[in-house]
């Protein structure tokens, strides 16, 4: 099986789009990440959900959770107006070397490869520069459970 055959549709967004629309879109489809695209539609990197909540939540909290207890409602309202005014650019964690992008020939081996290296919940797939879709880390595990 190829990873063309597993593709599903899927929402990108461009580096310069809304981070806090970008986080909603996350949270009312319940997505693991976002495909992020630069000009010409091209993917440029994934956006795991987990790096926009690393993004919200205040470092002394990150580092001491128990913070966290103290703090009321309106102050993680007021944590959550972090991205007001972000693009989704200022979210992505520093660029890597690796893209969690491959092509439709490539094998289901390879794709669970380049999760598994990455961490990655989700590898877009492209065919000659033109984004096919999404394989996410749960479709994948559903194949492979499915097969034994």
């Amino acid at each position: 099986m190829l990873a063309r055959d597993l593709v599903e549709d899927y929402p990108s967004v461009h580096v310069d789009a809304d981070a806090l629309e970008a986080a909603r879109l996350m949270g009312e489809h319940r997505l693991p990440g976002l495909v992020v695209t630069g000009d010409g539609g091209r993917p440029i990197a994934v956006l795991p959900a987990s790096q926009v909540v690393r993004f919200v939540i205040p470092g002394y909290v990150q580092e001491d959770p128990s913070l966290a207890r103290v703090l009321d409602e309106r102050a993680a309202d007021r944590i959550v107006n972090e991205l007001a005014g972000r693009r989704v650019g200022d979210l992505l964690p520093p660029r890597t070397k690796d893209l969690p992008v491959l092509h439709g020939d490539d094998t289901v081996l390879e794709l669970a490869a380049v999760m598994a290296r990455l961490r990655c919940p989700l590898v877009a797939i492209v065919d000659d520069d033109t984004v096919l879709g999404v394989v996410t880390a749960s479709r994948l595990l559903s194949l492979s459970l499915h097969a034994t």
